[in-house]
């Protein structure tokens, strides 16, 4: 069937183009939900009357696709699944699962437009994931796939740290305070030296005047 897209429609087309699809995908999704019109020359007038206001969105479309590139092109995720000792995961990596980290971060893109399938992600590490924008402009993000034993390990390994830390730093304020202690009893003996050499001094000058008078 022959029919003229009324909106943007991922792997077939834009805003105004003609396109022949099958009978069933026209009547059962495109037609029905104003995707598309049927091709007809009341139409296509239509269409002609709205040239210019179309190719000003496409502009705006282009511009918000290279906004979008330059975001999307320093973004990186993360995902944590299970996987074997060799790092082999328990299934596969999804552009579901890559959709869903992406609207965390405030990026609302369509599944479709999310390029997993072309090679399949098994195994833990680092990869790029191309993200189809408008056209021929894309972007690729960096996907960290961490099996869920390697999160676990890291979350002991800080814990432990943080143990060991914590009783570094309680080791130190207990020798801090000991030498405080130590401190503060030299203070007092230099004290009770001081007094005991002012009361010798005292005793003898009162045992000198003593035999002067005799």
């Amino acid at each position: 069937m022959k029919i003229i897209l009324n909106q943007d429609v991922v792997n077939l087309g834009e805003e105004g183009d003609v396109v022949i699809v099958k009978d069933g995908y026209a009547r059962n999704y495109l037609l029905p939900t104003k995707a598309a019109v049927l091709f007809n020359k009341t139409n296509m007038s239509l269409f002609a009357a709205r040239e210019r206001a179309i190719s000003k969105r496409k502009n705006e479309k282009r511009t918000l696709a290279s906004g979008l590139k330059s975001k999307l092109d320093e973004t990186t995720i993360t995902l944590v699944l299970s996987a074997g000792e060799s790092g082999k995961l328990f299934g596969s990596v999804t552009s579901a699962m890559v959709q869903e980290e992406l609207a965390k971060l405030g990026f609302v893109i369509e599944r479709k437009r999310i390029e997993v399938s072309s090679h399949t992600i098994k195994m833990v590490g680092t990869y790029s994931v191309r993200i189809r924008l408008y056209e021929d402009e894309s972007a690729e993000i960096s996907v960290v796939v961490e099996s869920e034993s390697q999160v676990k390990a890291r979350e002991v390994a800080a814990a432990r740290a943080a143990a060991e830390e914590a009783k570094a730093n309680a080791d130190a304020a207990k020798a801090a305070k000991l030498a405080e202690k130590a401190a503060a009893e030299a203070e007092e003996a230099t004290k009770e030296a001081e007094k005991i050499s002012k009361d010798v001094e005292a005793a003898a000058i009162v045992e000198e005047v003593a035999k002067e008078t005799e």
